[in-house]
């Protein structure tokens, strides 16, 4: 059930000190495809392949092993070897193994585990389904755990505000978020410590969540390091869409992280006949009394509110405002009324994605936006990544943003409000 590199015969998969394991067994029940999960194609390559792309572009000679559903296995044998023509760089690896997986993931990592080899110090677990992780994350994982010896997990800061619910879904707190992350894949561990975990947890019936509390189940150490926003896991149709736009755009990091000029062409060709159009959006509101600031799609506790008929997010608004100009489809104003009782007090989440849904009926892609934000408070690097994934989780595209000053100039400067400046990419469908 292996598919050997024969084109580097000369590094045995024996003489690999790391490994990955890529876990592909999961049925795809959520995505409502009739496939497996990882055998769903993204743009035309599968998140198998895709994944498998992203580990091979390591640098180090690396043992690859992928758990398959059973029925699949001749399916993802056929796709490494496709992978390992000889006129692919991806040749350089050793070996990639091809294994059934079991009845529950902890079964198909411990599958996986069994078959991993005597020189392997340093093994990698990583989820098919995040299938634009780029090389980078795990160059990083595993630089990690050589130098720290610990479990490590790529993590990024939870950006929504979280409560407790009781059974009966009534609020019985508040989660401090600023306590928890949000996990990703690919997660690494010393070899012999996580093969010792998976075989302590065999002997019970608890079924952990991810492999890092398998690992701390058995007294191991875990770490977090900077996770990357393209490492989401495709779980739902809206999260296969977010990808297909990420690769179409060819923004997305594992797009050009593998080191082959052509490996991502099919997903940076623009179609025969595709428009791209460029729309510009600002706002600007006063600061009000309440201490209720929201700006960027965050609450920003102690700090004043900016006035206006809804949550006055001049970033969001912004964004809408140019999402609709480069559509042609008008402004926030004539879209969403500027005085609507309906809008009273609304987030900037609903301006956002009432943009998208009009722009999508229009036949129109959202490739990316970038925001300036002038003002003098609040301080917002601290903050930058959390608003950059919460506006790129609205947009279904990268979001970047910015913020300056304007050295005690104008109604900025002199701390009376903010303003906010979008740009919008957008792409026709034909």
């Amino acid at each position: 059930m292996s598919a050997d590199m024969d084109a580097h015969a000369d590094v045995s998969p024996v003489a690999a000190q790391v490994a990955v394991i890529i876990v592909a067994a999961g049925n795809g029940t959520r995505l409502g495809a009739p496939e497996p999960k990882a055998f769903v194609q993204l743009h035309g390559v599968t998140l198998l392949e895709r994944s498998l792309q992203s580990v091979l572009a390591l640098a180090e000679p690396t043992q690859v092993v992928v758990v398959a559903p059973e029925s699949h296995v001749g399916a993802a044998e056929l796709m490494v070897a496709q992978l390992a023509t000889p006129h692919s760089h991806l040749s350089s690896h050793p070996a990639v193994t091809v294994i059934p997986g079991g009845v529950t993931r902890s079964d198909s990592v411990a599958a996986g585990l069994a078959f991993l080899a005597p020189s392997v110090e340093v093994v990698l677990v990583h989820d098919a389904a995040r299938a634009l992780t780029p090389t980078t994350l795990f160059g990083s994982v595993i630089d990690t755990v050589r130098f720290t010896g610990s479990g490590v997990v790529p993590a990024l800061p939870v950006v929504d505000s979280l409560k407790l619910v009781d059974t009966h879904g009534t609020v019985a707190g508040i989660a401090d978020r600023s306590q928890l992350a949000a996990a990703q894949t690919p997660q690494g561990f010393p070899a012999e410590a996580l093969a010792q975990a998976y075989a302590l947890q065999s002997t019970t019936e608890a079924e952990a969540t991810d492999d890092a509390a398998t690992f701390s189940a058995a007294g191991g150490e875990v770490i977090t390091i900077p996770g990357d926003h393209d490492a989401f896991k495709i779980t739902t149709p809206w999260d296969l869409t977010r990808a297909e736009l990420l690769v179409a755009a060819g923004t997305s990091a594992a797009s050009d992280s593998s080191g082959s000029a052509g490996e991502y062409a099919d997903a940076m060709v623009q179609p025969a006949g595709a428009q791209d159009r460029v729309g510009l959006g600002t706002d600007t509101h006063a600061f009000g009394e309440a201490e209720n600031l929201w700006l960027a799609g965050l609450h920003w506790p102690g700090e004043k509110e900016l006035s206006g008929h809804s949550d006055g997010d001049a970033v969001a608004h912004a964004i809408t405002d140019a999402l609709l100009s480069a559509a042609g489809l008008g402004d926030i104003g004539s879209r969403f009324g500027t005085d609507d009782p309906a809008f009273a007090n609304a987030r900037g989440e609903v301006f956002v994605r009432g943009a998208i849904r009009l722009l999508d009926e229009a036949g129109f892609d959202v490739l990316n936006v970038a925001v300036q934000i002038v003002g003098n408070r609040p301080r917002f690097g601290p903050r930058r990544d959390e608003a950059q994934a919460v506006l790129t989780e609205w947009v279904g595209a990268p979001v970047t943003v910015t913020a300056t000053t304007t050295d005690g100039l104008g109604f900025t400067g002199r701390g009376e409000g903010i303003a906010a400046l979008a740009t919008a990419l957008v792409r026709a469908r034909r």
